[in-house]
Order: C-alpha cells, then structure tokens, then sequence
C-alpha cells in the first residue's frame, strides 16, 4: 500500500490537513456496474429488481445491500451476494475504469502539495485495490475498505478510522481541517458523523440539502485552494451549491 508521504514532501499547508475520498461514484464512476450486477443477480433467481431500487442502494455498506437484495428473491448467502456483486463489478473495471471529472486532477494537485489522503469506501479491499494500482504510486497513503468495519456508512466508524490512522502517522489531527469527499446521503452523513467538513457530488442520487455540508456539482475545476476556502470558512456550506444535476 502507498506510504501516507514519501520524505522530503512539500510542506503540508496550514489549512488542510487532509481529504478522504469515497470511491464509487466520487472517484470513479462505478455506480452504473454496481446496478448493473444487482439486476443481473436477482433476474438469475426470477426476483423482481428495477434501476429505481438499485439507486436507493447507492452508498450503503454491502451487507446491507445483499440483504435487499435477498428481500428481492436471491437466495444466497450474504457472502455469497457481496462476492457475486464484487466479481462483477472487478470484472466491468478490468475492462474500463469510468473516472470521475476532474478527480484524478484534483488527486494528483493534493500529492503535489504533500497533502495526506485517505480512500474511505464500503467497496471490498479487492476492488479498492483494483482501482487505486491504476492511479500514480502514493495517490492515497491508506486504504479504509467496507471489509475493514463493523459498521458501515452511514455510521461515522469508516471516517473515524481513517483519521486514527492520519493520527498515527502526523500528530496534531484537527479535524475540522480534515475534507471528505462523498456522492451519496449514507457516506457524507458518515462523513458529518465523524466530524469532518463535508463535500457532496451528487452524481447518480440526488443529496438532499443540510447546512453542516458543502456541495459542488462536479470536481472538474477544483483545486486546492477551493478546498481550503472550505476549512477558513470563506465558502459557507450550501453557498457555492447549485441544483444537483440528478441522474447521470
């Protein structure tokens, strides 16, 4: 796994002192494989699912999501259903990675400048993994995977766990300076939960509005200094919001 700063660093600056991304739907565009699987997986046991139920999934730790997915007639195992769904998913990114617009930029400007990153996701670390061999050497200094947790978004554990980390490894962790990035309702109230500044992208589900967060209809533009606009306060939350696009 990549090192959270290789010495002789830039300097972290004062304001930020780190971003967690989500991976599905923030960093990449893999909700639509996500769908895609599920559909596939009850059609093969004569259960009923449509693209609507598999949005309202969007976020959701992947337990959870198998055990909808039992309600809707597939009758396997929880394992058995997070495996399944994880082996497609693999198999649809092998093929093409879908980034999001703008994250790999605004990635690469946060490994530049030495600021720390984490990547907090309800993906297994196979697929986590997958993903992130494909991105530069040091793109995220530590990996928080939904195999990792006892309790999945939207409890604050995966957020909380990438910062216990973060403070092992740089001392003096604030973190009201600390940004999530996040797509759906479950992973930025996680994000809320543990105390972070909070982004939201809505991107396949809408994200309601909530005065305790920030959102930005896409990262294509943003660099660090919108970022630390975020931790001065010079952008309120909800101020540089526009209406969410929606669907993709």
């Amino acid at each position: 796994m990549p090192s959270p700063a290789a010495p002789g660093s830039p300097a972290i600056p004062s304001r930020v002192q780190a971003v967690f991304w989500d991976l599905d739907g923030t960093l990449v565009d893999t909700e639509p494989y996500w769908i895609a699987a599920e559909l596939q997986l009850v059609e093969r046991f004569d259960g009923y699912w449509s693209e609507e139920l598999g949005r309202g999934l969007v976020g959701n730790a992947l337990p959870a999501s198998a055990a909808v997915l039992q309600q809707a007639g597939v009758r396997l195992e929880i394992r058995e259903i997070i495996d399944e769904l994880i082996g497609s998913v693999i198999e649809q990114v092998r093929h093409r990675i879908p980034w999001r617009p703008g994250a790999r930029e605004l990635l690469a400007e946060l490994c530049d400048a030495g600021i720390p990153t984490a990547l907090v996701t309800m993906s297994e670390k196979l697929l986590a993994q997958e993903i992130v061999e494909r991105l530069p050497a040091g793109s995220f200094g530590h990996l928080v995977t939904g195999d990792m947790v006892a309790n999945g978004k939207p409890h604050p554990e995966p957020y909380l766990r990438a910062v216990e980390h973060l403070s092992g490894v740089r001392p003096g962790v604030d973190k009201s300076r600390i940004i999530a990035l996040e797509d759906s309702l479950p992973g930025a109230s996680s994000a809320q939960a543990a105390g972070l500044v909070t982004v939201a992208i809505p991107h396949v589900v809408q994200v309601p509005d909530d005065p305790g967060r920030h959102r930005w209809d896409s990262l294509a533009g943003r660099g660090l200094a919108d970022l630390e606009a975020l931790v001065t306060g010079e952008a309120a939350p909800q101020a540089e919001a526009a209406v969410p696009r929606g669907t993709a």
